[in-house]
């Protein structure tokens, strides 16, 4: 078996799972064949960073948190569906990756928590809670941190996987021309420094803070220079 092989057989597991977890009645054929379209649209060819490694570093990340969520099983199904929908040149994909998975869970799951996994989503799009929504509770509230988190975990992490990460961004935008890439990338680098925090949790803070500041810096200065 090879690595991808490997991944996506590990992740299938751990999404069959979550979902049996909430629902123990779905049959086997539905959950292997949910789980087979999520894994065919995290291996589309456009994606170099969005893909299922991207879903593994997060699983890597929820096993340590996994304890402090209320709901936990919401929140891994809104980590596997958060970009199942994702084509470069539109800016639309956490709408979309939203309302893909209402479609692909409302059989299995409640009408809230539907809702639940839909606003999780597209919170990820600012990366910020919506303090709009008033059935969001402070135990939802918590868990939507924890998300968040998780998903901006690899501005924390060493340099050489942060470069990495980096570079795969960059493949993903290989339609734009590096001038406008370059200039892009900087203002969204200074959006993120511009927060008076990028994490939203005091676990995320502690450990991750100062070396995501650290990292943002050092690739606003590389693509300065390049």
């Amino acid at each position: 078996m090879d690595r991808s092989s490997k991944i996506d057989t590990e992740l299938g597991k751990i999404f069959e799972w979550h979902l049996t977890a909430i629902n123990n009645a779905i049959e086997t054929a539905i959950l292997k064949a949910r789980w087979q379209d999520i894994a065919m649209r995290y291996n589309e060819t456009q994606r170099f960073y969005h893909s299922l490694q991207h879903i593994r570093q997060l699983f890597g990340q929820f096993e340590q948190v996994k304890h402090h969520l209320n709901e936990p099983h919401i929140i891994a199904l809104a980590l596997f569906y958060h970009d199942v929908i994702y084509v470069p040149t539109r800016s639309d994909n956490e709408l979309k990756s939203a309302e893909y998975a209402v479609e692909s869970l409302n059989s299995y799951l409640s009408a809230g928590q539907c809702q639940y996994i839909y606003a999780l989503i597209m919170m990820t799009a600012s990366h910020q809670i919506d303090k709009t929504d008033d059935w969001l509770d402070k135990a939802k509230k918590s868990d939507a941190a924890y998300l968040l988190d998780m998903d901006l975990s690899i501005l924390g992490a060493t340099w050489s996987e942060y470069e990495r990460y980096a570079q795969t961004v960059r493949q993903e935008y290989a339609h734009i021309s590096n001038a406008d890439y370059r200039n892009g990338r900087i203002a969204v680098l200074k959006g993120l420094l511009a927060h008076p925090t990028l994490y939203l949790t005091d676990y995320y803070h502690l450990q991750l803070e100062n070396q995501a500041r650290q990292n943002i810096e050092r690739e606003i200065k590389v693509l300065h220079a390049s």
